[in-house]
């Protein structure tokens, strides 16, 4: 039996190389930018959080029972999608596996210290004598939410991209 001769592979140049390369990293940096989590994740939660508070402070036994539990269920659904880092817009949905874990472990993270923070300003709020100190803290940490969020995820793509740059 003959064997098929193997091509030769074309001369290319160290620019044609170069530019190559530089294509395949600009590709990767974009892909990596579409990791992420949807800008209306950060309001849904800044606006839940603001909602407990008042449901908080204003509802009652009941609201005070219901308004978490509720919003909990509410957001359990919708971060399955939303934390998974792989559908920040309609643009690109990334691989879980280039997606990985980082997304979902970052902002689980951040939401528990926003609970603490939410309880530390509570009390502070109430022994300084505040009308209302869970919706003042309810505020205050969704304020944090909308500037501290889109910050969170701008820092884990500077890592990704360092990581992926060594």
């Amino acid at each position: 039996m003959a064997s098929t001769p193997t091509p030769t592979p074309p001369d290319i140049s160290d620019a044609e190389a170069r530019m190559a390369l530089d294509t395949v990293e600009h590709r990767r940096q974009q892909v990596l930018a579409e990791i992420d989590v949807p800008g209306w994740y950060w309001w849904f939660l800044a606006l839940g959080w603001v909602a407990v508070g008042a449901a908080v402070e204003f509802g009652g036994a009941v609201g005070a029972i219901l308004a978490p539990v509720v919003f909990g269920a509410v957001h359990a659904s919708l971060a399955s999608r939303a934390l998974s880092g792989r559908y920040r817009t309609g643009n690109l949905s990334v691989r879980r596996d280039v997606a990985g874990h980082q997304v979902l472990f970052a902002v689980i993270a951040y939401v528990v210290v926003l609970c603490v923070v939410t309880l530390v300003v509570a009390l502070a709020a109430n022994a300084d004598g505040a009308r209302h100190p869970g919706m003042f803290a309810s505020v205050v940490v969704a304020l944090l939410v909308l500037a501290g969020g889109p910050r969170l995820m701008a820092a884990l793509r500077r890592r990704r991209a360092r990581a992926g740059a060594a």
